[in-house]
């Protein structure tokens, strides 16, 4: 395992591969010194070389490695039955695999109970009369025996059946994992397309719901995973995390265990203002921002901007910026505009560096929130 640093430029080794492949150039950006990434953090398979790209959380990349995989199966939502796959993870150096595993077992055991089925529109030249007769269809077959039919049929080869086929097959060509065959076998009925994943709009109920967690762990392999292309046609590829993305999701689940009533990603129409603050507390709006923040001089005009109109749409004072320590512990406070539209904004900073298992890693990130919140 090679140990890369965030915001930090790569190796000439690998820049040229970052450079052919488009799908990546978002995730870094080109300077006069090379190319670095962007807050993206997680691992490149190149060549049968293992990257990681390391959050900076503290100066021992192994422990960083940890910590980065401690956070993603939390913010995820990962359930892992036990700390030793977790461990076996950190291992083998990625996490790639812990999630396709996770993702073939939670669908196995849902097709185990029954496929999920739902009344279909269909159109098919029959010998006998089903359902609908379609005029002018017939009169086009005029000289045809059978009959243009259009019947609802209760069938497996449903749209959600589509993705999860979709993705089984994506993710074969990173795993071999013996459960995803057997998760394909039980789809034998479904037709197999190209499915435009950012474009889905599947909605769960009472009769598919049960297949959320699985459709919602393909989704994030999915957005994740870019293959690379190399000379050697080898299974190169990046697994990569937005950072800011991962602190948000962290944050606000340890909150909402904390304080089952705080409230996340809360949208509000205020005229054409659209706000939706990270985190809603009953007298506290929290925002979460993944950046290198030592004093107030180094906080953006917008993101001031930001917070006031959080506290004045949500008519709550108190607002906070959270961001996670760097250098030194944040901790100041300003006021935010005058009279009655005074906004009182808390910088603070959580240390997210931690030596010990999974568990202890959690319990102690909750202790130092609720010291933050105190």
């Amino acid at each position: 395992m090679i140990f890369l640093e965030e915001n930090r430029h790569l190796p000439k080794e690998i820049e040229d591969y970052i450079k052919k492949n488009k799908a990546l150039h978002s995730y870094f950006e080109s300077g006069f010194n090379g190319i670095k990434p962007k807050n993206y953090c997680g691992f490149l398979s190149i060549e049968d070389k293992s990257y990681f790209i390391a959050p900076k959380i503290s100066k021992d990349n192994e422990l960083n490695l940890n910590i980065f995989i401690y956070m993603i199966i939390y913010a995820y939502d990962i359930d892992l039955k036990n700390e030793e796959l977790m461990q076996s993870s950190v291992q083998k150096h990625t996490i790639l695999e812990v999630f396709i595993r996770l993702f073939a077992n939670t669908l196995l055991n849902e097709l185990k109970k029954g496929l999920f089925k739902k009344y279909i529109t269909m159109q098919e030249n029959l010998k006998q009369l089903r359902g609908k007769y379609l005029i002018d269809k017939n009169f086009q077959n005029f000289y045809n025996q059978n009959i243009y039919c259009e019947f609802d049929e209760f069938s497996m080869d449903n749209e959600l059946n589509r993705f999860f086929l979709f993705a089984i097959k994506y993710f074969k060509k990173f795993s071999s994992y013996a459960n995803l065959n057997r998760c394909e076998s039980i789809l034998d009925e479904v037709t197999y397309l190209n499915i435009d994943y950012n474009r889905l709009n599947i909605y769960f109920d009472r009769t598919n719901g049960r297949y959320q967690k699985s459709y919602e762990i393909a989704l994030v392999l999915l957005k994740k995973l870019i293959p690379i292309v190399d000379k050697n046609n080898n299974k190169s590829f990046t697994f990569l995390f937005d950072m800011a993305e991962v602190f948000e999701k962290f944050i606000g689940k340890l909150y909402k265990e904390i304080d089952s009533s705080t409230k996340l990603q809360v949208q509000r129409n205020f005229g054409s203002l659209v706000l939706k603050p990270d985190i809603v507390l009953d007298n506290l709006i929290i925002d979460t921002k993944y950046k290198l923040v030592k004093t107030r001089d180094d906080l953006s005009t917008q993101d001031k901007y930001q917070i006031f109109a959080y506290g004045i749409n949500f008519k709550i004072k108190n607002c906070m910026l959270l961001y996670p320590k760097h250098l030194i512990d944040l901790d100041d406070n300003l006021i935010l505009g005058k009279n009655e539209d005074k906004i009182y904004l808390r910088l603070k900073s959580i240390h997210l560096n931690f030596k010990g298992g999974y568990k202890d890693f959690i319990k102690e990130m909750k202790e130092r929130l609720e010291k933050i919140y105190d």
